[in-house]
Formats: C-alpha cells, structure tokens, sequence
C-alpha cells in the first residue's frame, strides 16, 4: 500500500527528528513525521525535562530544610511523590500540547507507528510505504544495561524507571557516575535518600574538567552522597530487601535499589537499516560532518550518530539536514561547541576545549585561569561556591570556558558565543555585565586574564 511521498522522510520525532520536520517545513518543503511514540521523544517525555522537573523539586525541598539560613521559619514535611509525578507531568503536558500544535500548524504529516527502513529513503509503517526525496533517521537512544544486569523496574532500575518510581528510596546505589548518575544521585539525596555512586573510571563526570569535577565529588561529600570511583561491579543480585551489587574486588554493598546509569545506547536494530546498505558501527550510524550516511540521500542525526548523545546536538543537526536538502548549503554543526551541562547541585557546564584537550593541541601555546565565585556577590547571595574556569591559547582566544556552582548552567550561552567567535579576553573585558549576576563571574574572569583584575587577585 502506498503513503505519503515527500520532500523529507524523517523516521523518529524527538529534538532531532521534530526540529528538521519543523524547519524543512517552514522552507517550503513537504514533510512526512513518523513516530512509534509521541512527539518530543526521549527528551520531551523521559529525559531532560522530567529529569529537570524532578531537580527543581530537589531544589526546592532543599530551599525548605536550609530556609532558617535564610531568615526565613520553614520545615520540610516530607515528600509527596505523586505530588512531585503531578508536577513533572503538567510541565511535560503543557509542552507536548504546544508542539503537536506547531506541528500540525506548519502541515507536517505525521504518521503514529513503528517504521522500518524497507528501500532507499523509504519507510513502511503497518503495511503502508512512505517515500521521500531524502529520508532522515532520527531514532535516538535507550538506556544501556550491562550484561549480567536484569532490570526489573522495582529494585533496578534505569533512568526511565527513576522518573516513574512512586516512592523515595531509603537507599541507592548509582552505577555510573557519568551526567545521568550525579543528577540524579543528586535529585535522591535532596528528597532524603542515602546515596552511593559507583564510578568506574579515576572521577565523577569523565569528559568534564577535572578541577570542575574536583568541586562537584567535594559538594557530594558535604552533601552526605558517597561516591566511590575507581569501582568495577561483578554482579548483581535482587534480595528480599533490595538489592546487593559485589564489586571486583569482592566487597557487597546493599541498597533499596539499584539505577543503572552506564549511558545510553542507539535505537538502530530492527529498523532494516543493513539491509538497505546504511553503515553501522556499534549500533551507531556512521556518518560525515554533513550528517550523510553511506547511502546518498539517507541522513542520521541526534543520539544516533556518534558523538554528544544532546538534545540541543541533535536538534542542531535536525536543523542543519533541512537546510542542505531546501540547497542553502549550510555550515554544518561544530562538535567542539556543543555546550554541555549536568543539573545537579551544584551544576557543571563546558563549552570548548578543556585544558588537557587544549594542551595536547597546542602544546605550551595554553594559558588558563579559574575565578572563584566567592568573589562574585549573586553567587554569596545563593550561598554556592564554584568557579569560572578559562582556557586560552597564549595571547589568541578563549578555545574553552568551564563554570561549576548553583545555576551555572545558564552562563553557558555567553560562555558559547565566547568560544564560538573565538573572542580575546581583551574582547569580553570591556562587556558591562549586570550587578548583582552570576554573568558578572564570567566577565571578571576575562577582566583577569586581560591582566585587568579587580575582585581577584592577578
């Protein structure tokens, strides 16, 4: 039976998949939008926004049980799960009501089934075969699980199962001290549970510098999280009061449950991807900077093409693919300026190089400099500590910014144009940033490495 031929072909409507429907349209062009779920996929409904939604409520509980610090007389009662469910859920409604609604507004087709990829940009759902000029993957991921590890929802759990869970754990153990891991071991600990994070490499947050990574594992600790880094597990086993994870070494920790959080894997097997010539590496679909896969004409963009698994990633490559198949010849997506950000309390966030990165690249040609927020009168107001970290090539531009402390994940977008328009220190300094703000920490940063410092030292 024959569907819908079209301009652009997407298979899978999360940021990705969505974001090139949504701007391919606005170029004129025909589009068809096929989804087994709903629209927004992972981030919209399992991932960014319930997970923030859930560390706001984190936060929140946290506000009520230090509000004496504050002059302020408050107790925390508890926690009202279905409460905190009710919340998650109207900010997820709300924004699933406004973009099925932008959708259907810019005359996008959207085709509600599981696809399979049956011919060069061709895809049939329940029987029915949709064709276009270009067919766009846009699949994203799941959670990964380790062999050896069953996941039963109840006593282990992934990240989706984390989101749905009724009750506050007494305890947790938390394998993976990677983005997924420290939110929420972090969210956890705020609603009351006892955490332990079991990191398998020498830190928490292996990709992100190490002197950010140094004031999150401190925060932790006063916290009362404990994570333990250097830790391979052996096995796993449910018990009648939860669960027990044995160690390399032999030692057994036990905890009311167990999340799986080891990262996430690409959503490919089964679509008929081999079949059809698309070349695949470990799942992942392989592809060029332009987003091109072996096949002319097929694209693959988000969690499922190597790199940053980011929602902002893939909907800046969702972007990019619908500009070059309307022919506007686009610039395609910078990797190196993704910005990257982990909500936990205290947040981290990264765009650039980091100084490790920078130095292998450019040997001794690297400067740096790290501003402590204590300096910075917003940052005492929101008792955090943390620091503004740059990375600089020897009288050149700033190839990286690092920024670590309360709320620092909103300082990214400045810290972005930074880096992505390669400016000097000399070009930020004379910036007049607004007092009393956390952006005043990135501008006092720059105002000391143009050797003009004033509330620090240098």
């Amino acid at each position: 039976m024959t569907g819908t031929d079209v301009d652009v072909l997407i298979l899978g409507a999360g940021s990705a998949g969505y974001a090139c429907a949504l701007r391919a349209a606005q170029l004129g062009l025909s589009v068809t939008l096929v989804e087994k779920d709903r629209l927004g996929g992972t981030c919209l409904h399992r991932g960014c926004i319930p997970t923030k939604a859930l560390l706001h409520s984190a936060e929140v509980a946290d506000a009520a049980r230090e509000a004496s610090r504050f002059g302020v007389l408050a107790a925390l009662e508890g926690i009202d799960m279905a409460g905190v469910q009710a919340y998650s859920d109207g900010v997820v409604g709300r924004l699933f009501t406004g973009l099925t609604g932008l959708v259907r507004s810019r005359g996008v087709t959207v085709v509600e089934g599981a696809g399979r990829v049956t011919g060069p940009r061709e895809v049939t759902v329940d029987g029915v075969v949709h064709t276009g000029r270009a067919l766009v993957l846009a699949t994203g991921s799941a959670p990964s699980v380790l062999p050896g590890i069953e996941v039963d929802g109840a006593r282990v759990l992934t990240s989706d199962d984390a989101l749905r869970l009724d009750h506050v754990p007494a305890s947790a153990l938390v394998l993976g001290g990677g983005v997924i891991g420290c939110e929420l071991a972090s969210a956890w600990r705020s609603f009351g549970t006892e955490v332990t994070i079991l990191e398998a490499a020498d830190r928490l947050l292996p990709s992100e510098d190490p002197d950010s990574v140094a004031v999150l594992a401190r925060a932790f600790r006063r916290r009362g999280i404990t994570a333990r880094t250097g830790e391979v597990f052996q096995s796993v086993k449910t018990t009648d009061e939860g669960v027990a994870v044995t160690l390399e070494g032999g030692e057994v920790l036990e905890a009311e449950v167990l999340l799986v959080a080891v990262g996430r894997r690409p959503v490919t097997a089964g679509l008929g991807l081999e079949d059809v010539g698309v070349a695949t590496e470990r799942g992942y679909v392989l592809t060029d900077e332009r987003c091109r896969t072996s096949v002319e004409g097929i694209y693959a963009v988000g969690d499922i093409a190597p790199g940053l698994q980011l929602a902002h990633r893939g909907f800046a490559q969702g972007v990019f693919v619908a500009e070059d198949v309307a022919g506007l010849s686009p610039a395609p997506v910078d990797e190196t300026l993704v910005p990257r950000v982990t909500y936990s309390s205290p947040e981290v966030a990264s765009v650039g190089l980091g100084e490790a990165d920078a130095r292998a690249r450019f040997g001794d040609d690297v400067v740096t400099l790290t501003y402590d927020l204590a300096g910075n009168g917003r940052s005492q107001i929101l008792r955090t500590q943390g620091h503004v970290k740059l990375v600089r090539r020897a009288d050149g531009p700033v190839v990286g910014i690092h920024l670590v402390g309360e709320r620092v994940g909103e300082l990214i977008g400045e810290a972005q144009l930074v880096v992505g328009w390669e400016a000097h220190p000399e070009d930020v300094a004379p910036l007049v940033h607004a007092h009393p703000t956390q952006s005043e920490a990135l501008g006092e940063a720059h105002l000391a490495l143009a050797g003009k410092a004033l509330h620090a030292h240098g």
